[in-house]
């Protein structure tokens, strides 16, 4: 029987960074288009001798050269993207993309080039491009991490639409929602909007999201809206 394909496309990826010095405490980059890897260079050192087999070259593996690591996205100057980047010239760094299924691809880097595009009539870009500076490392899938906490917008009343945003997460994943009343749970009210009840009025809102992927799940909950006022 025929399974399921597996394949995703690239959106929710996230690529950190973090100094060599405090290789634990990363930097993510904000609104990047897309990141390259880049590809290694296997090496192969002939062996042959003057009793190879059947007259044949021999080959054994030699070394790899990292390839390049090349990341898009919107150039936003002064940001927090922005300083990071003009920070990491002359220093030896550690970048990271956690994939939208939770893999983690870890390794060395050292920047190479951080160029910004500022057409008169487009969108700001910048390319950042950094050498893989040693082997990389492949950690199984995580449980995604929230890094934004949910919130709802709307008007807070009676009979008027209210909608969840799930908030900023890494890596990505699929989302579900639980609107409570008061810290009660409210029955059914699992989609990312709601539309508040008479019985909602004096209540205090929040939305609880909870985002899944193959590394497991986790939870964040909005701040309390302001009571719910009654209808007109």
């Amino acid at each position: 029987m025929p399974e399921t394909t597996q394949a995703s496309i690239g959106y929710g990826s996230v690529f950190e960074m973090a100094e060599e010095a405090t290789p634990t405490v990363f930097v993510a980059l904000g609104e990047v288009i897309s990141i390259d890897p880049g590809e290694d260079d296997d090496e192969e050192v002939e062996a042959t001798h003057m009793q190879s087999p059947n007259r044949t070259r021999e080959y054994i593996p030699g070394l790899t050269t990292p390839g390049e690591c090349v990341i898009e996205g919107n150039y936003i100057p002064g940001s927090p993207t922005d300083i990071a980047l003009i920070a990491a010239r002359g220093k030896r760094n550690v970048g990271r993309i956690t994939l939208p299924n939770g893999v983690r691809k870890t390794f060395p880097i050292v920047r190479r080039g951080y160029n910004q595009a500022i057409p008169i009539d487009d969108r700001m870009t910048f390319t950042a491009t950094f050498k893989r500076a040693g082997a990389t490392t492949t950690d199984v899938a995580i449980a995604p991490v929230n890094g934004v906490a949910p919130a709802i917008s709307g008007e807070v009343k009676v009979n008027q639409t209210l909608t969840a945003w799930p908030g900023v997460w890494a890596p990505f994943g699929t989302f579900t929602y639980q609107w409570t009343a008061d810290g009660a749970d409210i029955p059914g009210a699992t989609a990312s909007t709601y539309v508040p009840v008479a019985g909602d009025a004096g209540k205090a809102l929040t939305v609880k999201v909870t985002c899944t992927n193959t590394g497991g799940a986790a939870t964040a909950e909005s701040e309390d809206t302001i009571d719910v006022e009654a209808a007109d």
